[in-house]
């Protein structure tokens, strides 16, 4: 192999660590801003009217 094939393929292999390590928390993010919609359209068609707003975890991510 040559030096260009080498450092390609160094950078392919680094790029797929990344990915394996990002793509659980990007999914898990997904996951949670897709229950906060959930939640906040509930809330809407049920017309309550909160005491005090809730934690979500986009709140939490602006506060780290």
């Amino acid at each position: 192999m040559n030096t260009a094939t080498d450092n390609i393929v160094g950078i392919l292999v680094v790029v797929a660590i990344f990915v394996l390590l990002a793509l659980p928390s990007l999914v898990g993010l997904a996951r949670d801003r897709h229950i906060d919609r959930q939640l906040r359209t509930a809330q809407q068609a049920d017309g309550a009217t909160r005491v005090r707003p809730a934690i979500t975890a986009q709140d939490v991510t602006r506060a780290a």
